[in-house]
């Protein structure tokens, strides 16, 4: 027998109840959720399936599962199963019960706060299964251990009967099953597309690991369940692959390192492409860590130093007459981060920023090491890269003063807004809303409509300038961008990174994109999220991002009236306002734009606080957002066309 198959067994065997140890707190869960979890919203509820996946991705760190399966049941539950050890169910000395019940019951306990169980542990706070037990109408935990089955259900944290053996078997690992509570939750559906590109992601950064995505609710024509199954043989190499595949490649490898530096394990992989936007995503134990950390200026510095001291030796930046940033070095580059950290601190406003100061040495030696090889090995290549970082050093030249451009006050307004803005009285960005309004039409109309003490307008004419393919200078030489800058009072630049945005003097803390809902309509609000995602991504981290939500119907009988959103609502008002009368001919307006409402109709449908509806736009996933935005406003027309086939309701495309 190896000694690493030895060493295996005896984890295996010390991962007993003793492992598990307890802290206190649950009780606060049901009270607070939101402090738990984020929200109780869509995310939140998405959230509890992460917290449950993430238990049966610690049995994979710690070498001791490789397949996990997730599945959407019919009455929009949660299944997850996974091949690990299982977990314990003897009595928890301290605790007097079950450690299941004990994992299960109380916040925080689990074997990741056990160094001999789990040296490197998924999980942002240590929330773990138990949240989600006090969040969930229903849970039942099933335990495959040792040859036996041991089941426990709970309902709202609290156990319904003590940990039952049911039989015997072969099989070893945990499946926990649970339904969020109504009385948390208000939306409780599921959307498998938002599990399904976690799930992807989570294959990607754990290699040789399976893990399968079920949704329960559809069946097709076989009478079979949509099934997807997610595994990755190189890991990383794979993941830049993926997220690149919409764009034209500059260099044909995957630039990649794995193995540990200073105890700390760190994988790398990049790959450039004929782009302009800068494409980074950096990993913590698996967390998405959005807002960077010292892993990110590990792999900044190592990048930098490295390809500018490359550069300079081979003669290519002699006839340059300015200084190259570290900036120039970045852009067209798609590139993922990924560390393991035994105690990770985390801080930032979302708490999603790295603070270890032990890792930045340790990624930028392995940046610096893999780099230096690749160079050497792949002159062509090499040459490729410093001639692309010429041209980006030559671009932000002119997009400086392009930028520069777009900071100066107008001397002319004595104020710096822009003239088709129309401002609100009130100042405090807090209370105030920005309505960015497609047409000048639709733009007058809601200027009459508002509550001009808190809510601003500005027109935007036409579709602005898809950022997704152009130099960062013609993004500042546009006019509609350059109001919206202007605008929000928002400048590019800080002392840490020249293009970072500087949200000192933001005018205001609700950002509302409002669009006919056709397909032009459609079109205009994603060139602004792409905007907003390439150039103004803090400001949607921060969830000052909203889209307005006009109705698509009017529907009309005599002096009675209902506004729909969709056409169930639609059909619905249809039947209420045809029994209220003898006569059956009802009236559907179907609205195609804003311009179609007049100013009453606008606020009290869109514009209202009281009973409009605002969606917030978050970003759940960061390396999803930024391949369906090269995906959609990219040159590579296969891929938009299938995704539009799939996701749009309306939509016909032509053979």
């Amino acid at each position: 027998m190896s000694e690493k198959v030895e060493e295996k067994e005896k984890q295996a065997k010390a991962y007993s109840a003793d492992s598990i140890q307890a802290l206190e707190g649950m009780e606060h869960v049901r009270m607070r959720p939101s402090m738990y979890i984020g929200d109780v919203g869509l995310r939140g509820l998405h959230h509890l399936v992460y917290e449950v996946v993430d238990n049966s991705i610690d049995e994979a760190l710690a070498g001791h599962c490789d397949t996990i399966t997730v599945a959407i049941t019919p009455s929009n539950g949660i299944r997850v199963r996974d091949n690990g050890r299982g977990i314990p169910v003897d009595i928890h000395k301290k605790e007097g019960v079950s450690a299941l019940e004990v994992v299960m019951t109380k916040i925080g306990a689990g074997g990741k706060f056990d160094k001999d169980s789990y040296k490197v542990s998924g999980g942002l706070h240590g929330v773990g299964v138990s949240c989600v037990n006090a969040l969930s109408k229903h849970l039942r935990a099933t335990v495959y251990r040792d040859g036996k089955i041991w089941e426990q259900e709970y309902s709202q944290g609290k156990r319904l009967a003590p940990v039952e053996e049911k039989g015997t078997t072969d099989y070893r690992g945990t499946e926990v099953e649970f339904e969020p509570d109504p009385q948390i939750f208000e939306l409780r559906e599921y959307n498998y597309d938002t599990l399904a590109a976690r799930m992807r992601e989570l294959a990607f950064l754990n290699k040789g690991l399976t893990i399968t995505m079920t949704d329960e609710r559809v069946t097709d024509e076989k009478g079979e369940h949509p099934t997807e199954k997610f595994y990755s043989e190189l890991g990383l190499q794979e993941f830049v692959t993926f997220l690149d595949g919409n764009r034209e490649k500059l260099i044909e490898d995957v630039i990649s390192i794995e193995g540990e530096k200073s105890g700390i394990p760190v994988e790398v992989a990049m790959v450039y492409n004929t782009g302009f936007t800068e494409n980074i995503h950096s990993y913590v134990n698996n967390i998405n860590t959005h807002e960077g950390g010292t892993h990110l200026s590990g792999f900044r510095r190592g990048l930098t130093n490295t390809l500018k001291k490359y550069a300079e030796t081979s003669g290519m930046l002699d006839k340059l007459k300015f200084e190259i940033s570290g900036d120039d070095f970045r852009e067209g580059l798609t590139a993922i981060i990924s560390v393991k950290v035994g105690e990770p601190q985390f801080e930032g406003q979302t708490k999603t920023k790295l603070g270890n100061r032990e890792v930045t040495a340790p990624v930028s030696q392995a940046v610096s090491e893999m780099l230096e090889n690749y160079l050497e090995e792949h002159p062509n290549d090499a040459r490729t890269i410093v001639q692309k970082v010429i041209l980006a050093a030559t671009a932000r030249h002119a997009a400086r003063k392009a930028r520069e451009m777009v900071q100066r006050k107008n001397v002319l307004t004595g104020t710096g807004l822009p003239g088709k803005l129309s401002d609100c009285s009130d100042k405090d960005p807090e209370r105030c809303e920005l309505f960015l309004v497609e047409g000048d039409s639709a733009g007058g109309t809601a200027k009459q409509g508002r509550d001009r003490n808190f809510q601003a307008i500005l027109p935007l004419r036409g579709k602005i300038l898809n950022v997704e393919k152009a130099m960062q200078h013609k993004a500042f030489e546009n006019e509609e961008i350059k109001n919206m800058y202007t605008a929000l009072g928002v400048t590019i630049g800080t002392e840490e990174d020249e293009r970072a945005l500087n949200m000192e003097k933001l005018r205001y803390h609700k950002i509302i994109i409002m669009c006919d809902a056709d397909v032009d309509g459609s079109h205009i609000a994603t060139l602004i999220l792409t905007f907003f995602f390439r150039y103004m991504r803090e400001l949607v981290e921060s969830g000052y991002l909203y889209i307005a939500a006009p109705p698509l119907y009017l529907v009309k009988k005599g002096a009675k009236q209902e506004y729909c959103w969709n056409d169930d609502q639609r059909d619905a008002a249809v039947l209420r306002l045809k029994g209220e009368g003898k006569e059956s001919s009802v009236g559907v307006q179907r609205y195609k734009g804003l311009g179609e409402m007049n100013a009453e109709q606008l606020w009290e449908t869109t514009m209202d606080p009281s009973y409009r509806t605002l969606r917030k736009v978050t970003i759940e996933n960061a390396a999803e957002a930024d391949r369906i935005f090269s995906m959609l406003m990219g040159d590579d027309v296969p891929p938009r066309r299938e995704f539009i086939e799939k996701n749009a309701k309306y939509a016909k495309i032509d053979a």
